[in-house]
């Protein structure tokens, strides 16, 4: 849904000019897994009516959304992003009206900030994907509200919140995700992607990242935010070229330089967040010491070294992965982030690489023994750190 504080990557200019909320079988062939079609709707609409009448989504009125979330009150905001302020409401699951708090169907309303960093064409880009594709790993778009000026959207509630903010906020509320917890996302994440690059989507994510990938009660990791979004490249042609938008730290170096947007773009993202995820980090964060802003940077050093890797991992998880695990999910990330797009894995083989992690002996390991291979050159923070505040990076947006 978006996050509050992001710093999206957005060039104005030609394709090589480079420029943060509240609020997962087989994963080549799902029986739940489709994209939608009918005989009037096309598989990859592009007018703005044939985009709205799709059948699988409700059309809502203004005044029942206002209604739903009490009047769009300060205290039912779940988060904010560049789209604007996503809200908590509560609908009748069969007449699809307004409901007290507490009651129906709970749901999430995305309100178009006029003035925010995205408009209408990221709102009818995210109703024409999410109205046509289904996945277990997609968040459900349930319906829309395009009424005079206002533009929203309304999706399934994520009671868990984000994957960001269990990785980064410091709350009672959000607790530390434990290493199966970590994995468990990981694999949802990665299942949604692959689907997303699979021949029956053909789907481009664009902006992959922690604060898009959304929990549900029981962990269950759904991609959401589809307004940056494209169709993967046709009639044989290896890449889509494309104005540079994104968010800073995420996208792929290739893309940033000339523009040129492939589906290996999404899998360096997801190293991003898988490296995220291991180390409890944040891909940029200025709040950190000199020669640690940057995670990518300062954890390469580490994860080229099989004896180094543990300097690297995050404490609050330590003691609770096994040795084969923590190699492996490194390599990964390492693979995924690669600088040649080439030597990335796809989806498929990410996902095939994290069901077998998951396969491996989880047990713990003693603490002492992860210790051993840690030094001050490479460590986490210092325990009178560890309790601090993950303070949110300034925005810094790419310039040409």
């Amino acid at each position: 849904m978006g996050s509050c504080f992001s710093a999206r990557i957005k060039a104005e200019s030609p394709p090589h000019a480079g420029a943060n909320s509240r609020n997962v079988s087989n994963h080549r062939r799902d029986l739940s897994s489709s994209r939608l079609s009918s005989p009037s709707l096309p598989q990859t609409p592009r007018s703005e009516s044939e985009i709205l009448e799709s059948p699988n989504l409700k059309s809502f009125g203004f005044n029942d959304l206002k209604t739903a979330t009490r009047n769009f009150r300060p205290d039912s905001v779940l988060g904010e992003g560049g789209f604007g302020c996503v809200f908590k409401g509560w609908i009748d699951e069969h007449t699809f009206k307004a409901a007290r708090p507490g009651t129906g169907l709970v749901i999430a309303v995305k309100r178009l900030n006029q003035e925010g960093l995205q408009g209408h064409k990221e709102w009818l880009t995210e109703i024409n994907y999410l109205g046509q594709l289904r996945h277990p790993n997609l968040v459900k778009l349930v319906g829309y509200c395009l009424e005079d000026e206002h533009r929203l959207l309304v999706y399934e509630f994520m009671r868990r919140g984000s994957l960001e903010n269990h990785l980064f906020r410091r709350s009672s509320y959000f607790q530390p995700l434990s290493w199966n917890l970590r994995m468990k996302v990981a694999l949802g994440a990665a299942k949604g992607l692959a689907y997303l690059h699979s021949p029956e989507a053909k789907v481009i994510y664009r902006d992959f990242k922690s604060s898009n990938i959304l929990l549900d009660s029981n962990y269950k990791a759904k991609l959401s935010d589809f307004g940056l979004a494209k169709d993967g490249p046709m009639d044989g042609k290896s890449h889509v070229s494309t104005r540079v938008m994104g968010t800073y730290g995420y996208a792929a170096p290739e893309y940033i330089a000339t523009g040129h947007l492939t589906t290996k773009s999404d899998v360096y993202s997801f190293g991003v967040v898988l490296l995220e995820m291991l180390t409890g980090r944040r891909v940029i964060d200025k709040t950190r010491p000199p020669g640690e802003h940057n995670l990518i940077e300062w954890a390469k050093p580490c994860l080229a070294s099989k004896r180094r890797i543990f300097q690297v991992m995050d404490v609050r998880i330590e003691g609770q992965y096994s040795l084969g695990g923590a190699l492996r999910a490194t390599t990964l990330a390492v693979k995924c982030l690669a600088i040649e797009p080439k030597y990335r894995p796809n989806m498929d083989e990410v996902v095939k690489a994290l069901v077998q992690l998951q396969d491996l002996d989880s047990g713990s390991v003693k603490n002492e023994v992860v210790r051993k291979h840690r030094n001050k050159t490479c460590s986490q923070d210092a325990p009178s750190r560890k309790a601090a505040s993950y303070a949110r990076p300034s925005p810094s947006p790419m310039v040409a």
